[in-house]
């Protein structure tokens, strides 16, 4: 039987691609190619670092304050460092940085009203 393997990729709509890929690269260094687009290569990730995939029920509220039905997960090397940044560029903080064994999280609404969950793996 064929299996996955891993994530190939996150893709969805945007008013304005062009727009939301600039804001990302300006103030998470999202490493774009191309207009829309970034690739991150998995050895650059830290090494307790990991891509999970995970539906929820749809009655969640985990997603919240956003309506989309669907919430990014952007690993970050200075989680204080990256959300004091998206701050700087408009982004607005959702609740406060939380700790678990498996690292540190913290949240934030992007310039489309997706809810984005920053996560810094433990050192």
């Amino acid at each position: 039987m064929a299996k996955a393997v891993g994530i190939g990729g996150v893709f969805f709509k945007s008013p304005d691609p062009a727009k939301l890929s600039a804001w990302y690269e300006q103030w998470l260094g999202v490493p774009f190619r191309g207009e829309s687009s970034a690739i991150f290569d998995p050895r650059e990730m830290p090494s307790k670092a990991f891509t999970v995939w995970a539906a929820f029920d749809q009655s969640t509220d985990y997603f919240a304050p956003s309506s989309q039905p669907f919430m990014f997960n952007i690993v970050v090397d200075d989680l204080e460092g990256a959300l004091q940044q998206v701050a700087a560029g408009g982004a607005v903080r959702v609740g406060g940085i939380k700790e678990f064994d498996y690292g540190s999280f913290g949240w934030f609404m992007d310039p489309d009203g997706n809810k984005v969950e920053l996560w810094q793996p433990p050192s």
